[in-house]
């Protein structure tokens, strides 16, 4: 078993190598113009240069019109496609290429319906429900999750080095998905957290395959 790992909210030069360096497999531009991790297709066209081709990269967009998205798409070498707003399936998979679809979970919310609706979503990105969008460093109760999903998950929402050892040990997402839990401040990764979130999530992983 090998747990993926994405940093987002990437908007350094530093912040990329520190990522690519401690062994992330995918990194994420936040394409949304309220976050205070907002980057531009053009300063994502720069800093996706630092990154390695074996590194996917990710972006995220909340209810982006269809020219953000183009743009994006034609100015940065984009994997992996993340929606965080209300976008529909046929909206998600118009773009043609893998998507994550994120999910805000709270009680009552019926994630295996979710993965029905979503059929075409590459996984299942979950999040804690906050006001806004985007967990907001929150973490969401584990057990909301059902057993039985046919969806890959992506576990998202207030992970950190710390922490992020046990939620593997718990939920065995296919990937986890940290931002403000490797910050020093908004936007603004912290290299050490970044190398010790990597090296908790593969210790854990190495516990789980020693069982």
């Amino acid at each position: 078993m090998k747990t993926d790992i994405k940093i987002c909210g990437l908007t350094r030069e530093a912040d990329i190598e520190a990522a690519v360096e401690a062994g992330a497999d995918a990194i994420g531009f936040v394409f949304y113009p309220k976050s205070p991790r907002f980057v531009t297709a053009d300063r994502a066209a720069e800093l996706s240069r630092l990154i390695s081709p074996f590194v996917t990269i990710t972006a995220l967009f909340v209810n982006a019109a269809a020219e953000t998205i183009e743009a994006v798409l034609q100015q940065v070498p984009v994997g992996l496609l993340q929606f965080h707003g209300n976008e529909s399936e046929k909206e998600c998979r118009r773009w043609l290429r893998p998507y994550l679809r994120a999910v805000r979970m709270k009680s009552g919310l019926d994630l295996l319906q979710y993965a029905t609706d979503f059929a075409s979503a590459r996984a299942l990105l979950l999040d804690a429900f906050v006001e806004g969008y985007g967990g907001g460093g929150q973490v969401f109760d584990w057990s909301l999750i059902p057993s039985g999903l046919p969806k890959a998950l992506v576990l998202s929402g207030g992970l950190t080095p710390e922490n992020v050892g046990e939620a593997i040990r718990r939920v065995r997402p296919a990937a986890v998905d940290v931002s403000s839990g490797v910050e020093v401040s908004k936007g603004i990764k912290d290299a050490a957290k970044i190398a010790a979130f990597v090296a908790a999530v593969r210790a854990a992983d190495n516990e789980i395959k020693d069982v």
